[in-house]
């Protein structure tokens, strides 16, 4: 069953989140993310939720610089709790940012990431990450991408056709996405698509290369 971004506040009145299905995924994605990140330099991490994705990976990858980001006031408190507690020099101050937004509020990054937002926010949201990303990245910087997509001529999974109805019962702007369509737009700004890789859960990590 794919992932949606439910979150659980803590119990002791801390601004921090938990999203359960972050301690799932979180490893699988790391493993991916050690294929293609470079050894050093700065990668933001777009719509970080609960701040525990950028936690878990820059205990991971210490010579990375992480700036998580998020457009939401409370994903950005929870983020700011848990590197407050972590107390890690690699991770910045999140930043407010709207990935559909046509300025971003930081002018450059060697990768960027993005972890189940593609199908849990407007088609515009997308087109911005990818327009974000074409502006930011330098030659053979990274686009990580993960979540469900439906592919053409690959039936999508039970769970995830019913995820899918259950994202547009909440949104009609929500909804996965066609793979495709992605990386059609994708590669009309530069980004060529390297790799997609089948992850647990019927998820996909989809990179792409500036």
């Amino acid at each position: 069953m794919s992932e949606s971004r439910p979150f659980v506040f803590d119990g002791s009145g801390e601004a921090k989140r938990h999203a359960p299905a972050t301690e799932r995924n979180r490893d699988a994605i790391a493993a991916e993310l050690a294929q293609v990140l470079p050894t050093s330099g700065l990668v933001i991490e777009v719509a970080s939720g609960t701040g525990e994705h950028v936690l878990h990976f820059a205990k991971l990858f210490p010579t990375i610089d992480w700036q998580p980001s998020d457009p939401e006031p409370a994903a950005l408190a929870s983020i700011s709790a848990w590197s407050r507690e972590a107390g890690l020099s690699n991770i910045h101050a999140p930043l407010r940012l709207d990935a559909a937004a046509s300025t971003w509020p930081v002018a450059c990054a060697d990768a960027i990431l993005c972890i189940n937002m593609v199908h849990i926010s407007p088609w515009a949201a997308t087109l911005g990450l990818l327009d974000g990303a074409a502006r930011l990245l330098p030659p053979g910087g990274v686009l990580f991408l993960y979540g469900p997509y439906r592919q053409s001529g690959v039936q999508t999974a039970p769970s995830n056709e019913a995820f899918d109805v259950a994202l547009k019962e909440r949104n009609a702007e929500w909804g996965l996405r066609l793979l495709e369509e992605v990386v059609e737009e994708a590669k009309a700004r530069g980004l060529v698509l390297d790799r997609v890789v089948p992850m647990p859960a019927n998820n996909l990590s989809v990179v792409f290369l500036a």
